[in-house]
């Protein structure tokens, strides 16, 4: 209740709330200050062949607005420097009467435009290539229409692709969760734990009190301390789920791939996670009692962090490769299976 009341918990648990607010509208504000308009790009097409196809494929982008530019290179380039057009694109015809295009702008590094200008001159590329070889469109599509391709397990406990998206997305979530707990609270434990070491107070306490009672009742305190704050950030994720339904549902949740979770996955997430956390807050807590001052508190804690990081590069990589045998003999090992 100390911890809880004080005012280093009361400011990170609103400063993390705070964080959660803006990256759920984050959205929201890149919008204020955003240009809502169509980037605008200039097209000097010197076959006056291409320009049509390509304004007919960009029809539907609500991002770009393609302008035919009658004037020179030179004129155009300097419109583009003086922001008049975020980009330029040239194009022009090879020996094989096919599309080549050159693209001009201030910035081409990671450009969506230059992105989705690209796969467009393609596609006008692929409908000229194919119409000269007398190839109809319907042809084409059955070309690039993808193959029936069934994946079956013969092993009757094998779990399906969408159990395995399922339980990759919960474990994500679990094990960032579990990191950032046992990275945090662990220390606190640890500090805790030192700290009292070094007061008189301690005297009374293993007077009234077993070391092993004590033990776990400041691993308790502090359980319920972090359990307490992930609750509420875990409230103000709902509740801004619940305001933006229509958005993230579709969004954020099969992006995890946890909308359709059997709850027994849910169960062993959790348990699993109070698990892990007891076992790693013991830990701390063990290696706070060997330090004989506070300043020593946070060099002590440092194998159980590499040990925490360790296992989770490992639990990062068993996400990929569930099979692996290196995985699963490291869910014998203490320390690795709550990850």
């Amino acid at each position: 209740m100390n911890k809880a009341k004080s005012k280093t918990f009361i400011i990170t648990t609103i400063l993390t709330l705070a964080m959660i607010l803006i990256v759920g509208n984050i959205q929201s504000i890149i919008d204020v200050f955003a240009d809502n308009g169509k980037n605008k790009v200039a097209v000097i097409d010197e076959s006056q062949a291409f320009y049509p196809l390509l304004e007919k494929s960009m029809a539907g982008n609500e991002d770009i607005q393609l302008s035919k530019y009658e004037a020179s290179m030179g004129e155009a380039k300097e419109a583009v420097a003086d922001g008049k057009y975020k980009a330029l694109l040239e194009l022009k015809m090879n020996d094989e009467k096919l599309p080549e295009a050159t693209f001009y702008a201030k910035n081409i590094a990671s450009s969506s435009i230059q992105e989705d200008l690209e796969k467009q001159v393609q596609d006008v590329k692929t409908a000229i290539a194919t119409q000269q070889a007398g190839i109809d469109q319907e042809t084409v599509q059955k070309i690039y229409q993808p193959a029936v391709f069934q994946k079956v397990a013969l092993d009757k406990s094998a779990k399906t692709e969408e159990e395995l998206n399922q339980a990759r997305g919960i474990v994500y979530v679990m094990l960032f969760i579990l990191y950032m707990a046992v990275m945090i609270y662990g220390q606190i434990i640890a500090t805790d734990v030192a700290t009292e070491k070094s007061s008189r107070v301690m005297e009374i306490i293993i007077s009234s009190v077993s070391p092993i009672t004590h033990m776990f009742a400041k691993i308790t305190g502090i359980a319920l301390l972090g359990l307490s704050q992930i609750v509420l950030i875990a409230a103000m994720g709902y509740a801004m789920i619940s305001l933006k339904k229509d958005e993230l549902v579709g969004g954020v949740f099969e992006f995890f791939g946890i909308q359709n979770a059997s709850p027994k996955i849910f169960v062993y997430a959790i348990v699993f996670f109070l698990l892990g956390f007891l076992l790693y807050a013991t830990l701390a807590a063990m290696l706070g009692s060997l330090v004989s001052r506070v300043e020593e508190a946070g060099q002590m804690v440092m194998p159980m962090t590499l040990l925490v990081v360790a296992a989770f590069m490992i639990s990062m990589f068993g996400i990929g490769m569930p099979d692996s045998g290196f995985v699963t003999i490291c869910s014998f090992i203490p320390f690795s299976p709550p990850w």
